[in-house]
């Protein structure tokens, strides 16, 4: 039997679903490299407060790549793996800018507003298909990110 019919969800709804986090994956994916980037090589005068804040976000970062890789198994699916697949779906670009500090953050910021936008799409549709594990970890994201976005705005003096 397949997952979609024991945890009482239909099979097109958790392709549909699969398909979409896997493009949020590859999102993460990236975000998560690049930040790793920028905690390795940030320099200036900002280097002691954001090497550790970079490195706190991408251990969370890469907590949430696991969680949703096994979100896309619960469904009956397979997580990509490659980056070269991630970057071919992916709507963050790889960073070149990982030394400045203020660039770092601002890529920060836009990378936030591509997962919290794909979360929210994937709330909608989780919605309809009555998918509650789905939507339930996609609320729990975009809650946690908006505060993230305040705080990194706030560092800008925005």
């Amino acid at each position: 039997m397949k997952n979609s019919n024991i945890i009482g969800l239909q099979e097109a709804d958790c392709q549909q679903i699969a398909e979409k986090l896997n493009i949020l994956l590859a999102n993460y994916s990236v975000f998560y490299q690049n930040t790793r980037g920028s905690h390795w090589n940030i320099k200036g005068d900002q280097f002691f407060t954001l090497h550790p804040k970079f490195e706190e976000l991408y251990n969370n970062l890469v907590l949430k790549i696991d969680e949703i890789a096994e979100r896309i198994l619960t469904l009956g699916a397979t997580p990509a793996h490659n980056y070269s697949d991630y970057l071919k779906v992916a709507t963050i670009k790889e960073s070149q800018e990982v030394s400045n500090g203020t660039k770092s953050v601002e890529i920060i910021l836009n990378s936030f507003k591509v997962v919290i936008d794909l979360q929210r799409e994937l709330l909608d549709i989780t919605e309809k298909a009555g998918d509650e594990g789905t939507n339930s970890q996609m609320s729990d994201y975009i809650t946690e990110q908006e505060k993230e976005v305040w705080m990194y705005n706030s560092y800008l003096g925005k």
